[in-house]
């Protein structure tokens, strides 16, 4: 049994490291030689149940007996100190207050490390602020074990259940530097957006492809829909070829309204620069005009003033017509949230944000892993719906009555 503890001895000495500036984390904790004599206290105890036990039910013939201690540097939020952990003759003994292998105590610290690598922290970096912070030292490998809790919760999240309508979802992708086979890759990250009838926002899932293509989306759609959703009343993307096609494959009800953002992108990469103010005027009587008529009509106006300079930004127009005016359909409170993908595009800047310093990841798996708890950092904050949705849930209910099976 270790020495009794001293609490008038320990008490005069944390006060004294108080009044001294002492803190109660880190290198100076002054709460450490309590926390080390509870835990001792309680494996000693531990220890005393056990033998006792084995007495009971043994042949006493060879009785075990108690063998010394062993010492190991325990870690936690209070800073770092040498525990002694008891031991038997017979190696039987497992405690559980501090089991065997553990050298990080309670959960604070480990909810501390994931928190700093969601917010996009390197390894080394967090390593750098447990020591500087907590006096604490853990190795690259600990800190990957840690944070390779949260993979059953990552799979719980890729397959759980999705709610049965989307009124408007937005389709992106991101792309990330993976090492694979000793070589370095360029992946998609393939990420779905919604607003469910209800106004809640929600990341439907996010998918590893190795690069962008109407195929792979197929394949993202069939999952959603294998979850549980079994319509989408507006879906929002750019215009990668292919890409309606595979939204009208899976869901062949849902409007799809192509990003008037990128189309115009798209559009000034063939305008020359002297001419740049003169088409984006013309396009905004497009995209801006009242309602679908007038739109036409500033098409055609802006067809014959450009063709015969820039015929492929007019048949691009034209070849998408149907999908970049799908906008003109819905009131203005709807049409502001449709006519682009700012809303997703918002959240891709977040993830960048977290994502911007690192370098190559080691797989998919740490990719995933690291996308999985910025998302779950930034959904957290997705708390009520939208001041405007009253009106949009209004509007989408009655036009689509029959789909949406809720009462107004």
């Amino acid at each position: 049994m270790t020495n009794k503890f001293n609490y008038d001895s320990f008490k005069e000495k944390a006060i004294q490291g108080i009044l001294e500036g002492k803190n109660f984390s880190g290198k100076d904790n002054v709460l450490l030689p309590m926390i080390k004599d509870l835990l001792e206290s309680a494996m000693q105890a531990e220890l005393d149940v056990h033998m006792n036990d084995e007495r009971a039910q043994d042949d006493q013939s060879n009785p075990n007996r108690k063998n010394g201690t062993t010492t190991k540097t325990m870690k936690c939020e209070q800073g770092s100190f040498e525990l002694k952990t008891p031991r038997d003759r017979n190696s039987s003994f497992s405690p559980l207050i501090v089991e065997k292998q553990q050298t990080i105590l309670g959960d604070a610290l480990q909810d501390k490390i994931i928190s700093l690598y969601s917010n996009g922290m390197s390894y080394s970096d967090i390593q750098e602020h447990l020591e500087s912070l907590y006096n604490t030292k853990i190795s690259k490998g600990k800190l990957t074990e840690i944070t390779d809790r949260i993979l059953p919760d990552l799979e719980r999240w890729k397959n759980r259940q999705l709610e049965p309508i989307y009124s408007i979802i937005w389709l992106d992708a991101l792309h990330f530097s993976v090492r694979e086979n000793s070589m370095t890759l360029k992946k998609a990250v393939y990420v779905i957006l919604g607003y469910d009838m209800y106004g809640q926002k929600d990341v439907l899932g996010m998918y590893i492809g190795e690069s962008e293509s109407a195929k792979f989306w197929l394949r993202v759609l069939e999952d959603i829909q294998s979850r549980g959703v079994r319509d989408i009343l507006i879906a929002c993307m750019d215009n990668l070829s292919g890409f309606t096609q595979a939204v009208e494959a899976i869901y062949p009800k849902t409007d799809v309204q192509l990003c008037i953002i990128h189309q115009i992108r798209n559009s000034m990469k063939y305008v020359s620069h002297k001419n740049t103010s003169a088409v984006i005027s013309d396009l905004k009587k497009i995209y801006q005009a009242p309602n679908i008529e007038a739109a036409s009509v500033a098409m055609d106006e802006f067809e014959d003033h450009w063709n015969e300079k820039y015929p492929v930004v007019i048949r691009s127009w034209r070849n998408n017509w149907l999908h970049l005016t799908r906008y003109f359909d819905y009131s203005k409170d709807i049409r502001r949230i449709m006519y682009t993908t700012n809303t997703i595009e918002g959240f891709n800047r977040q993830i960048r944000k977290y994502t911007k310093t690192k370098g190559a990841f080691a797989n998919d798996k740490a990719l995933m892993k690291l996308l999985y708890t910025i998302t779950k950092s930034i959904s957290e904050k997705w708390t009520g719906k939208p001041a405007y949705w009253g009106q949009v849930q209004q509007q989408l209910l009655i036009k689509f009555e029959e789909r949406c099976g809720i009462s107004i």
